[in-house]
């Protein structure tokens, strides 16, 4: 199995067992909480996770449910949106780096800089100098971050297409749903091949010193579970201590 293949990868992943997984889950709500609590009263590390995938394969979601028990103060989130005038008259991490976390916080970019070697490579926006160029870029930038305490974790929700067709089909009939309906997902879904090709590359150029986790986003409960642990994981890896009082 090459590690980078979307087709080798699972949307669903059958060895996960639904109610030990939500056990699970609960306990390592909790524990997120008193990692994170001593992350940021140590204010010496940072963590950035990165969430990417195609479009209803439940970014929004699976933040909202990793996230919901933690203090507000030391976590932040940014959407990254298409780029605005201003944004495409600079570089393209011109926009990211303001964004990166401070030591001692949690940040979460639910889309992020590698859209830029995304949808404008899928579009042909970027010809495939640039992308290559981009790449080099990307992981400099994130070493940049990591020489300064900042733990990155890339994760990528990975929807099979019936699914995402279900979901976006849901934002039509659903009411609570319809505020998420945009026509172009429809639009954007013709590109599916082409789309899990460019993300395939992100994963074996951008990977290989920052790995990606590929996350099988068919289930909501998998989805959570894969990223808290991982999460969990990490902070556990770097051990903050909440700091001793000032002699």
């Amino acid at each position: 199995m090459t590690a980078w293949k979307l087709n080798d990868r699972p949307t669903r992943d059958p060895k996960l067992d639904k109610d030990k997984c939500k056990k699970q889950i609960e306990k390592l709500r909790a524990r997120l909480t008193e990692l994170q609590q001593a992350l940021y009263a140590e204010r010496k590390q940072s963590v950035l996770l990165v969430i990417q995938g195609l479009d209803a394969s439940g970014k929004d979601g699976v933040v909202r449910r990793v996230f919901n028990q933690v203090s507000p103060a030391g976590v932040t989130l940014k959407a990254f949106k298409a780029p605005s005038k201003e944004e495409l008259a600079h570089d393209f991490l011109w926009r990211v780096h303001p964004h990166v976390p401070a030591k001692g916080m949690l940040q979460v970019f639910n889309r992020s800089h590698y859209e830029d070697v995304l949808i404008q490579r899928v579009h042909r926006w970027i010809d495939e100098d640039t992308v290559k160029r981009r790449f080099d870029r990307i992981n400099e930038f994130e070493q940049l971050l990591q020489d300064n305490n900042t733990r990155i974790l890339k994760f990528y929700l990975h929807v099979s297409r019936d699914e995402q067709l279900k979901r976006l089909e849901e934002r039509t009939t659903d009411r609570t749903k319809m505020w998420k309906h945009n026509p172009n997902d429809m639009v954007e879904r013709e590109h599916w091949d082409e789309y899990r090709h460019a993300y395939e590359d992100v994963f074996k150029h951008c990977g290989p010193e920052i790995p990606w986790t590929i996350v099988p986003a068919d289930s909501n409960w998998q989805k959570e579970y894969v990223v808290i642990k991982r999460l969990v994981e990490t902070l556990e890896e770097m051990q903050p201590e909440y700091p001793l009082l000032a002699e």
